[in-house]
């Protein structure tokens, strides 16, 4: 039985990530990538600054592109990974019993606070910074004028993350497995455990080879142990 994998973007991400994971030969998930406003198709819409409200309205989205599935899945990297976990509290607000598994990657724990920040600084010392937080330059922003277009939402998306607070403490009821690069110098080991918390069902670590964008380097890997765990 195919499981919905709807896939939430980092930082200044967009569903054209995850697309590319549709053309790999992997069974048992069908990718659904989310589309976040202010990116790609969606480029004239106002990016969300909140990762709470982001969800609310994103909670629907992902029921409407799940809506043939008997079985869905959550998957987030860093940003994506906050946006996921509430809107899994959307389903189960609203009721909805069919998410079987949430995947938080290259994150801290819903309910910790981070300290080294981007919010307000100049361009040029927010994109050193972004680009320190990723662990890798980014080559579009060096480009004047695809910065001038970049910056905006991934100014938001930076916003959305670092000032997310869970409006409350109430775990999700479905197994949570956080993912780490090994070599990630952004997020230890020890703040990715701290999705435990996140759940009263069953709680997984896993480590996988790479820094904080791994995914971007071992995607069929990843997607074959996402499947395992998804079923």
């Amino acid at each position: 039985m195919q499981c919905a994998l709807a896939c939430l973007p980092f930082a200044g991400g967009g569903a054209s990530f995850f697309r590319a994971w549709k053309e790999l030969p992997v069974d048992g998930v069908s990718i659904v990538p989310i589309q976040l406003p202010g990116r790609e198709e969606l480029f004239a819409e106002t990016p969300h600054r909140d990762a709470v409200t982001a969800a609310g309205a994103l909670a629907d989205q992902v029921a409407e592109l799940t809506a043939g599935y008997d079985r869905v899945a959550l998957f987030g990297h860093s940003l994506g990974a906050v946006i996921a976990f509430e809107i899994g509290r959307r389903f189960d607000q609203n009721g909805d019993r069919r998410l079987r598994h949430l995947f938080v990657s290259g994150s801290p724990g819903p309910w910790s606070v981070r300290q080294d920040r981007a919010t307000g600084l100049s361009d040029a010392e927010f994109v050193a910074k972004v680009e320190e937080f990723a662990g890798y330059q980014h080559e579009a922003l060096a480009d004047p004028d695809l910065r001038e277009i970049l910056l905006p939402p991934l100014r938001a998306d930076v916003e959305m993350h670092e000032n997310y607070r869970p409006p409350d403490d109430r775990p999700l009821g479905v197994p949570v497995t956080s993912l780490r690069g090994a070599d990630d110098a952004l997020v230890t080991q020890q703040e990715a455990e701290q999705w435990a918390r996140a759940t009263t069902a069953d709680f997984r670590y896993l480590e996988v080879p790479g820094g904080h964008m791994y995914l971007a380097e071992s995607a069929p890997a990843l997607l074959r142990r996402l499947s395992a765990l998804a079923h």
